[in-house]
């Protein structure tokens, strides 16, 4: 679905602000940048003639061509985060997993992009339109090109205003969406979902909420909580006597104890451990929504995840391919060698697969149909080739895939989150 006139205007106002900015000529993207300023614009006058001439986009019918591809926004906004990617965050991977932190610079950047902005409705001075699930899976997969762990922890902010643009009621919208198109840089709010019991299901919480006068008391635990420690507030997912429900809960809360949960991957994320014992909640802090369905929430979810796959996956595959066409062994690249061949083949397969499956699943959320079979299926494929790519990658890269000169130890770890994480993003 296009941007309406205002809503593109201030995508073009951002895309501006950010040319005009110091940094993108450290990392070379000034014309990058001025070429999606300028296709933006040209991107503008042709939408405004197609409505100045009244001519309906027609929709495709029976016997038409079947077709994925992407508006001219979509692609601006790939084009744009893709150069991002490979320019800003893959060169700052190493250090930000070693250390388990984001560098302030890069998130700094990240507003800069207004990437929160694709979460936060026209009304309220956003981008984000009726149909935007298929564009945030493209903004996660674009980023996810230079590094998992890194977008993972750039898209908190667009995964909180999702949630609460999705789930909250439209006062509770009014009150807390506004911040995250502001000048300041976004708030930093975790969603909290997983909890540390074995064959955990996330339809059976062990997280408690009750009600008690004017407030909700949460006992319980959550683990791999996504910047858990540098958040401000959390939206912790609690079992009620009406079903599961969201929460907004303030990070300092009386009887709220963080600690640090150091994983096997997702490490620049800064994984944490939340115990809650007694958390008093105010009533007007669980986000009410009247078409509240918490297996859609956990289904969006899911497809956040595929998403940071699928871009992890193609950054393997595009750095795999050029090792083994440079790589020689008795005089000759490996990539001439059958067994090495017939792998990266089987990864350019299964993933092509796991983007079309994610993208049917997204299209069929934006057009309003229901998506929970195929959200599955997703989930299902991108979690088993994921964790299969990432071993295949270390694989042909032989000794090397072992060490941290390249790569493909940091991605076959962090893709072997995407089988486990529930929460934590959200589309």
């Amino acid at each position: 679905m296009p941007m309406s006139p205002d809503a593109q205007g201030r995508a073009l106002a951002v895309l501006n602000r950010v040319a005009q900015a110091h940094w993108p000529d450290r990392f070379n993207l000034r014309k990058a940048f001025e070429k999606l300023l300028y296709s933006g614009t040209r991107a503008g006058f042709r939408l405004a003639a197609r409505r100045a001439r009244k001519t309906p986009r027609r929709l495709a019918g029976a016997d038409d061509v079947f077709d994925l591809s992407l508006s001219d926004e979509q692609r601006m906004l790939v084009e744009m985060l893709a150069a991002f990617a490979l320019e800003a965050l893959r060169p700052a991977a190493h250090e930000a997993d070693v250390r388990g932190a984001v560098p302030a610079k890069l998130l700094n950047q990240a507003h800069a992009l207004g990437l929160a902005h694709y979460g936060v409705g026209e009304s309220l001075g956003g981008l984000a339109g009726a149909r935007t699930i298929l564009t945030n899976a493209l903004m996660a997969e674009s980023l996810a090109k230079g590094d998992l762990s890194l977008a993972a922890a750039l898209l908190g902010p667009l995964s909180a205003a999702n949630c609460i643009r999705r789930w909250a009621s439209p006062e509770q919208q009014a009150a807390w969406l506004p911040a995250f198109v502001a000048e300041q840089p976004a708030p930093r709010i975790a969603l909290a979902v997983s909890e540390p019991t074995v064959l955990f299901d996330p339809l059976k919480l062990s997280t408690r909420a009750q009600r008690k006068g004017k407030h909700y008391v949460l006992s319980g635990e959550k683990c791999l909580v996504l910047d858990g420690l540098e958040a401000s507030r959390l939206i912790v997912a609690a079992e009620t006597d009406r079903g599961p429900a969201l929460f907004m809960v303030e990070a300092g809360s009386r009887g709220l104890q963080l600690r640090q949960e150091p994983a096997m991957g997702l490490k620049a994320c800064g994984t944490a451990r939340i115990r809650l014992k007694g958390v008093k909640v105010p009533v007007e802090n669980r986000l009410t929504a009247d078409d509240f369905v918490y297996q859609d929430f956990l289904d969006l979810s899911y497809l956040a995840w595929c998403a940071l796959a699928v871009g992890a996956a193609q950054a393997a595959l595009d750095y795999v391919v050029g090792y083994c066409n440079e790589r020689t062994a008795f005089g000759e690249p490996i990539s001439h060698r059958q067994g090495v061949a017939f792998i990266v083949a089987d990864i350019a397969i299964e993933l092509d697969a796991m983007r079309l499956m994610l993208w049917r699943a997204c299209a069929r959320v934006d057009r309003g149909e229901a998506f929970q079979r195929e959200a599955y299926l997703a989930r299902l494929f991108c979690a088993e080739k994921a964790m299969k790519i990432g071993t295949d990658a270390v694989q042909l890269l032989g000794g090397h895939g072992f060490t941290q000169e390249h790569p493909a130890e940091r991605w076959y770890r962090d893709l072997r989150a995407v089988a486990l994480m529930s929460g934590g993003l959200h589309l």
